[in-house]
């Protein structure tokens, strides 16, 4: 068995192996949406690895490049992320072994380190290989009665009134954190509109006005509306609550929202607050003691839920 790095004349075979391993009609797969994961990302390409047994490509192992900043300091980073085994070829350690060999690339071209949110099922393989837990991600709940209306629109929809106003906005919204306690990911105009206004695994709301951004999506459970804020740009110097409420309560209206999350750190909502999100964990390749154990507190990460949640 060889493992090498990806080439984009891979595509179509690792496609091939993603849909067999996971299965087609469980989550779409393109190579289209592969390029937009792992080669239109504005923090750079991912790191792909893919094993070949007979000149065949049998797995692939890919880590998404993200960034977080502490302070001034920038944290580049790395996120564990698509793998897949063809079923014929389970079994063999071909996972682990990508894996290992990912992590030993990161950390030779200077990654600081790697996370990812693995379920309960495949967060002891990542233990066993280095990674290590930092704790459930806080979320915050706050409660909507817009069901009891019926929904005005179910469509989602872009509406950015300004582009220049928004990178200004990001500016002022990265030297506000770079002032503040935790770990965030730095905002850029290319960053949201890759991330949430080109997403072709899931469409996002996308509202930009009075100085406010707002990017979230609708997700039912057990016949629940929830509304998730991905994400939330302000002014942090300024009373922007008003302005935040009245898209918020839009939102609600228009998807005849029960409850809405959010992440309370960035975002002071009248709610329930508590780590109810997912086991977020973190192998450190190049971290200093100090930045260790910094990041392995997670009241440390001032995150938003769309910088952890699957995609």
């Amino acid at each position: 068995m060889i493992i090498r790095k990806a080439t984009i004349e891979d595509l179509p075979e690792i496609v091939k192996v993603l849909k067999a391993s996971l299965g087609e009609e469980q989550l779409a797969l393109s190579e289209e949406i592969w390029r937009y994961k792992h080669f239109h990302n504005p923090f750079g390409e991912s790191i792909v690895l893919v094993a070949e047994v007979d000149k065949k490509i049998v797995g692939v192992r890919a880590f998404m490049r993200w960034n977080w900043q502490k302070g001034k300091s920038v944290l580049t980073a790395l996120r564990a992320v698509d793998t897949a085994t063809h079923p014929q070829f389970q079994g063999r350690g071909i996972f682990k072994k990508l894996t290992l060999k990912a992590v030993e690339i990161a950390k030779m071209n200077d990654g600081h380190m790697i996370f990812n949110t693995p379920n309960d099922q495949s967060r002891p393989g990542y233990l066993k290989m280095g990674w290590k837990i930092v704790g459930k991600i806080k979320v915050g709940i706050k409660v909507s009665f817009s069901f009891i209306r019926r929904p005005s629109d179910r469509n989602y929809a872009v509406n950015i009134d300004d582009e220049q106003k928004l990178l200004e906005l990001c500016s002022q919204w990265n030297n506000n954190l770079e002032k503040e306690k935790g770990l965030f990911t730095p905002k850029s105009l290319s960053f949201l509109k890759w991330r949430y206004n080109n997403n072709p695994l899931q469409k996002y709301e996308v509202i930009f006005e009075n100085g406010v951004y707002l990017a979230g999506y609708v997700k039912v459970r057990k016949g629940l509306r929830e509304f998730r804020i991905a994400e939330c740009i302000y002014d942090r110097t300024k009373n922007n609550k008003k302005q935040i409420s009245g898209i918020i309560k839009g939102v609600e209206r228009k998807f005849g929202i029960h409850f809405v999350s959010y992440a309370p750190q960035l975002l002071s909502l009248p709610g329930i607050i508590g780590f109810y999100g997912p086991v977020l964990t973190l192998n450190s390749l190049n971290l200093s003691l100090a930045e260790d154990n910094y990041c392995s507190g997670i009241k440390n990460w001032n995150n938003s839920l769309g910088d952890l949640e699957l995609f």
